[in-house]
């Protein structure tokens, strides 16, 4: 096939055209060009900007696109007018955000009702697939991440823990040891969105991996670096909140699990995804992959603008110091909760 990537050569769009080369296509590229030059030089590039000129794309014929990039309806609007021979069959990289809420303890597909109002990164991401869906009826596929993790991570929400484990000492685990969470390696994503474009499949695809507990991502990290004296103090989610932990953010991969809005966005059924081809590589295999990738040497053009603010050293230990002291639920104003 002859695959149009619309997206950087950042994080996910980058391994999407690994994984398209791998499989025997032909890849043509267009974004803004401000990282990667020197990735794929097998590759056609194109310039084009999602918000301005898109006129690179006029007169060209493609088999699939796969759209890593666009967050507003106006930037799918713009593409597929811009794909003037016909647009073939798009799969869409969105968002577990584009549903409205997550309800505590409850587990959702992707029947659940998304987002409204077309302000804030879900709500764009919701207008969006409905902007593909109006437009490609037939032709469209869905494709619903949640945390996306794995070496070249421009957020750092992922390497934290595999980072902090391998430092050592006392680490502040959040919340209780068996809370569900929920990630996917990047590389996984993007082999499923290659695949999804070659069968064309039509619909929405919660694609996040298996279920786990918290305590088993941490025990994980710990067997990665087994030089790490590492141990685990956990601290439940009414204690972190009173000391104005920042969910999310502040302590990666942790949400309050009676927050109204988000407390179960980790709770997603994916069996469809899985159904359709997904598969997941071991999450030693992601974990160590990640660890080897944070401590070789940034690429010349690496750009940190995307980086949380995770918790500090000095914070931290703040933190397991006030909770050894009896800081408990009802202390201060809590942190609000609102993942990106």
């Amino acid at each position: 096939m002859h695959l149009l990537i619309l997206g950087g050569t950042v994080f996910l769009g980058r391994h999407v055209i690994a994984a398209a080369l791998s499989r025997g296509h032909t890849v043509t590229m267009l974004n803004r060009g401000r990282h990667g030059r020197d990735l794929f030089p097998e590759v056609e590039r194109l310039i084009g900007d999602r918000d301005a000129d898109m006129s690179a794309l006029r007169g060209r014929e493609f088999d699939a696109v796969i759209d890593c990039s666009g967050f507003t309806p106006a930037q799918i609007e713009r593409s597929l007018a811009a794909l003037d021979t016909g647009a073939p069959h798009v799969v869409f990289v969105s968002s577990i955000s584009a549903y409205g809420r997550f309800i505590p303890g409850k587990v959702y597909d992707e029947s659940t009702a998304l987002a409204t109002g077309d302000e804030g990164y879900g709500a764009l991401k919701a207008r969006s697939e409905e902007a593909l869906a109006r437009a490609l009826p037939d032709r469209h596929t869905l494709v619903r991440p949640g945390l996306i993790v794995g070496p070249h991570d421009p957020t750092g929400r992922f390497t934290y823990w595999p980072d902090r484990v391998a430092r050592g000492g006392e680490v502040l685990a959040p919340g209780r040891p068996e809370r569900p969470i929920q990630f996917i390696d990047v590389r996984d994503l993007a082999d499923f969105c290659v695949a999804l474009a070659e069968s064309r499949a039509v619909g929405a695809f919660n694609a996040i991996g298996h279920r786990l507990p918290m305590r088993e991502l941490l025990d994980a990290c710990a067997a990665a670096s087994p030089d790490s004296d590492a141990r685990f103090s956990w601290i439940p989610d009414e204690t972190l909140l009173a000391l104005d932990v920042a969910p999310w953010t502040g302590l990666p991969l942790w949400l309050p699990e009676s927050d109204p809005e988000y407390g179960g966005m980790l709770l997603a059924d994916c069996s469809r995804a899985f159904a359709a081809g997904l598969t997941t590589r071991p999450m030693t295999a992601t974990i160590t992959d990640t660890l080897a990738w944070s401590r070789a040497p940034r690429e010349a053009d690496w750009d940190g603008a995307k980086l949380v603010a995770t918790i500090t050293p000095q914070r931290e230990a703040e933190c397991l110091a006030a909770f050894r002291g009896g800081v408990g639920a009802g202390i201060g104003t809590g942190a609000g909760v609102k993942p990106a």
